[in-house]
């Protein structure tokens, strides 16, 4: 019986029923679920929606994309405030990040404001200039953690005794 299984399975070798085939594997959102800013366009003012965003031209003002991905092409140049639940700088920013979830500033990416987010990642070779605060997952960023009583301070480890060394130049 299990011979008479494999032997179907090879016998059905078309591309549409080989569990096999080409299948590519979806590492971004697809085309339709993205907006996409051009090279050439540049936004003044205010942009909120709820699907992922994909500047590579240039936006001055605010962008609010609580729910939403916003991933700044190499190309693109935001002069703005962005809020998001993940952000991707391959471009450039100025101005303050606010995410509920992750901020990942690759290599070729700069950005100069202050950021809020839960998880960053700072490639070699990327550039920030600002603040970083990386809250607890679930906990608002408005809120100020409640300070305790300051711990006692640890006593000063005695340093080792320096150990004489010579160096033949």
């Amino acid at each position: 019986m299990l011979q008479s299984s494999d032997n179907s399975f090879l016998k059905s070798g078309s591309p549409a029923s080989n569990p096999n085939a080409y299948n590519p594997v979806k590492t971004v959102t697809a085309p339709v679920d993205q907006a996409t800013i051009g090279r050439t366009l540049v936004i003044k003012g205010e942009i909120s929606g709820s699907e992922a965003l994909y500047i590579d031209g240039r936006i001055e003002g605010k962008i609010t994309m609580p729910e939403s991905r916003v991933t700044i092409g190499r190309n693109g140049k935001v002069d703005a405030s962005i809020q998001a639940r993940e952000v991707v700088v391959m471009g450039k920013v100025n101005g303050n990040i606010e995410c509920s979830d992750r901020v990942d500033i690759r290599s070729e990416g700069s950005v100069q404001g202050d950021i809020s987010t839960v998880r960053i990642s700072v490639e070699d070779g990327a550039a920030l200039k600002g603040g970083i605060q990386v809250r607890a997952e679930g906990k608002p960023h408005h809120q100020a953690q409640p300070q305790t009583q300051p711990q006692a301070q640890p006593k000063p480890v005695e340093a080792p005794k320096a150990m004489a060394a010579t160096a033949n130049a």
